[in-house]
């Protein structure tokens, strides 16, 4: 499935609202943090439940969907 028309594709945040994913439709992310609206971009790639992030300088990470509820680094996402 392409991310175009993928179910995750959108918006996830933290409960507190300090960390934003935005995983955009063309398979690009944008991941806020507090009052920095772009501290990380880079591209992403889903397979199945599983995400693998590339940020723009080559740092990658990982996280899994599970239930509605992205766990991403140490974080617990949903979705906005």
């Amino acid at each position: 499935m392409s991310e175009d028309n993928h179910p995750y594709v959108g918006i996830w945040i933290t409960k507190d609202r300090k960390i934003r994913h935005e995983l955009l439709p063309n398979g690009r992310y944008v991941e806020a943090r507090g009052t920095i609206e772009a501290a990380y971009k880079g591209n992403y790639q889903i397979t199945g439940n599983y995400i693998a992030y590339k940020d723009d300088t080559g740092f990658t990470a990982d996280g899994e969907f599970h239930n509605n509820i992205l766990y991403h680094a140490g974080m617990v996402l949903y979705r906005d």
